[in-house]
């Protein structure tokens, strides 16, 4: 059996119980103490809900705006023309284009967390299906990415909000800022990001809806979070 070393001991004497559920301030200030990385790690969420996303009445889907922001550059492009594509550049818009962008796109250059669109450019994005799809990058209207007011939606995806969308196994998961952030940043984005979850309960999911919530960071184990401490869940 591989010999432990000092910081795997420590770690291990630390978290005990894999079982124990924690309350939020409890567990960010354990993940504090176990970070011994040196870049600025991301604070993760992650949901297990009780849904099965492959219904229609069960999937859960939208925009949280994160109070604290992300903490990441949002690189955005945007589909627009004219006084629209000068509104979206004056926004901060990384990208802003038409035919020409969407051949950019079309050539391999994806490089973007976030996609938005006015409504009569619809016709060229759609030509995009299948390269946006996949990447969930596809603006929606649903999610105020297919918008006449680009700045606004620019400006909302710079600012830190966050897409949600639930997996095949009825988990979400998402960044909530970085563990540079103060105590009260990072609780603040978490029960922004949980009222949202909660909020957007589909009308077929049954029994239990949040039934278990995590807390890691990027180099940090999970740590359970008691949902009792998960307001609406």
């Amino acid at each position: 059996m591989a010999k432990q070393t000092k910081k795997q001991k420590a770690l291990n004497e630390k978290l005990g119980d894999n079982q124990k559920l924690y309350g939020f301030d409890e567990a960010l200030k354990t993940l504090r103490e176990l970070s011994s990385v040196k870049f600025d790690e991301t604070i993760e969420i992650a949901m297990n809900l009780g849904v099965d996303p492959r219904h229609a009445d069960q999937m859960v889907r939208g925009m949280v705006s994160l109070p604290s922001g992300t903490g990441k550059d949002v690189r955005v492009a945007v589909f627009a023309k004219g006084d629209k594509a000068e509104e979206a550049k004056a926004a901060g818009a990384d990208k802003v284009g038409a035919e020409d962008l969407m051949e950019d796109m079309q050539a391999g250059n994806l490089d973007y967390d976030r996609v938005i669109a006015t409504p009569d450019m619809m016709g060229v994005v759609g030509r995009l299906g299948k390269v946006l799809g996949p990447k969930g990058l596809m603006p929606n209207p649903k999610l105020g990415t297919v918008t006449p007011n680009v700045a606004q939606a620019v400006k909302d995806a710079k600012g830190g909000q966050v897409e949600f969308r639930v997996e095949k196994a009825g988990i979400i998961h998402s960044g909530i800022g970085k563990l540079s952030f103060t105590d009260d940043q990072l609780k603040a984005n978490f029960t922004a990001f949980v009222d949202a979850i909660v909020k957007a309960k589909p009308s077929g999911a049954k029994g239990k809806y949040v039934r278990k919530v995590a807390l890691s960071s990027t180099m940090g184990p999970g740590l359970k979070i008691d949902t009792a401490d998960v307001a609406g869940a």
